[in-house]
């Protein structure tokens, strides 16, 4: 059908197939948007469901990660000068997004490699999706704090303090329990998974940097040298 709706016999309007799909489709991602408010007050019941019984959606995930780059920038760029001293005049958008997204899937990869060694049950996609729910608070507190930033005087720094101390502190504790969740593990291993995970994630950094740099030692050798056959061709 080339059309969204057609007429049956009775002459009623029903949606075609690629229509209605596409409503479920909505439907589902409303939903696992709205699923993120239960799993930031009900941690535990909320990241066993969002895996175990398919709550969630990658698509949401995205979403929330997408809105956690959005907020740091506009955090840098909008906040009020008596609580942060960002030269604005230098920042660069996407420097600032990389430089936060990059570190977050490293520690996903970081967390999935280490764990599939050690009987952890979460895929790859579970990982990510987790944490990336675990950023809702960091994105419900300090998105409105930036505005709130702008009518607080220096005196009342302590509210602005807290309030940021408390989304930080809130999405480490969902991080945890998450993790926790996905790969089944009792609170001591995944302390210290989260542990390895950290150390796991700074030796993929390293063996990326020492990676791009063997490859800009070699190309520039390669360079170097068909330059200089050029020069006695000629």
């Amino acid at each position: 059908m080339s059309t969204a709706r057609f007429a049956n016999k009775t002459g009623k309007s029903i949606l075609a197939p690629g229509a209605s799909e596409g409503k479920k489709a909505g439907t589902r991602y409303a939903g696992s948007l709205r699923y993120a408010l239960h799993v930031i007050t009900h941690p535990f019941d909320g990241f066993w469901d969002l895996v175990h019984e398919k709550r969630g959606s990658l698509a949401a995930a995205h979403t929330f990660l997408i809105l956690f780059l959005l907020t740091r920038v506009l955090k840098l760029m909008l906040t009020s000068f008596q609580f942060i001293s960002a030269p604005v005049q230098y920042i660069n958008i996407f420097e600032e997004m990389a430089s936060l997204a990059l570190p977050f899937i490293i520690l996903c990869l970081a967390n999935w490699a280490m764990t599939t060694l050690f009987d952890g049950k979460g895929r790859f996609r579970d990982i990510y999706m987790a944490m990336c729910y675990a950023l809702v608070p960091y994105i419900l507190i300090q998105l409105p704090m930036i505005l709130v930033s702008n009518m607080l005087t220096f005196e009342e720094a302590s509210l602005y303090s807290v309030m940021l101390s408390i989304s930080v502190i809130w999405c480490v504790f969902l991080v945890f329990v998450g993790l926790m969740e996905v790969h089944d593990y009792g609170p001591g291993k995944t302390f210290i998974f989260l542990i390895v995970t950290v150390v796991g994630a700074f030796v993929i950094i390293f063996l990326l940097l020492v990676f791009f740099s063997l490859l800009s030692d070699a190309l520039s050798y390669v360079i170097s040298m068909y330059r200089e056959i050029v020069v006695r061709l000629n």
